[in-house]
């Protein structure tokens, strides 16, 4: 490998072809570019990323850049967002894992950062099922077991563009946080009104929660994050 480097954006081909002499493990990052209230629109595109090259850093497992756009039609009212049909995101992503199986790579890991992606998850399972020795696990880090727990102790209300996605690296400079705590949003209406009624009921596009918590609670939550997503990694894959 090259030194301690996992990202694909930091190797050559040579690197990867070296790599894939020995092992056969790979992680793809899924985020997206959608409205996250005061913090980055590529908010779950950076957290993903992350979470999977400090989980990939320590086994020296290459990380692929992640997919910066997913499926997201419930924020089009809001500026910047970007989204895929589900169809279309089903097909990039197996295109996708054809490349990567066409070199070499057998197990795979998907870092997953963003709720609305999950629809294309039986695809890309089945699509793996039905390649002979491709091993595909897909990983909602966020949602992981250990991970909701720490966030449930601190806030069971946190939730999208919350404090539970405010981290240094997805602040936007300049730009200040509201005080206190955001009522939960209901949303159990969305399918049936339009994106600017919707836009309406969010408001600023947080869905509840507090805005901001404490660095040593967020570095908690972050550890245990990264954890968490190594150990779908490392150790056995055949179970």
């Amino acid at each position: 490998m090259h030194g301690d480097v996992v990202k694909i954006s930091e190797m050559t081909w040579m690197h990867v072809e070296e790599y894939l002499a020995n092992d056969d493990r790979c992680v793809l990052p899924l985020g997206s570019t959608e409205q996250h209230a005061y913090i980055s629109l590529s908010t779950d595109s950076i957290l993903s990323e992350r979470v999977a090259t400090e989980a990939a850093e320590p086994l020296g497992i290459p990380v692929f850049p992640a997919l910066a756009y997913g499926i997201t039609p419930y924020f089009m009212a809001y500026p910047g967002t970007v989204t895929l049909s589900p169809t279309t995101y089903e097909q990039l992503l197996t295109e996708i894992l054809a490349s990567v199986r066409r070199h070499g790579f057998r197990r795979i890991l998907v870092v997953n950062g963003h709720g609305g992606n999950s629809p294309a998850r039986p695809a890309v399972e089945a699509w793996a099922a039905r390649r002979e020795g491709v091993q595909l696990r897909w990983h909602d880090w966020w949602k992981a077991p250990r991970v909701r727990a720490a966030i449930d102790r601190i806030d069971p209300d946190a939730s999208h563009a919350s404090w539970m996605e405010t981290f240094p690296w997805t602040r936007v400079p300049g730009v200040e946080l509201p005080d206190g705590h955001k009522a939960p949003v209901d949303l159990s209406d969305r399918d049936d009104i339009s994106l600017s009624r919707l836009r309406e009921e969010m408001g600023d596009g947080s869905f509840g929660g507090f805005y901001e918590r404490p660095e040593e609670e967020m570095l908690a939550v972050w550890k245990t994050a990264i954890e968490e997503t190594r150990e779908r990694l490392d150790g056995a894959w055949d179970e």
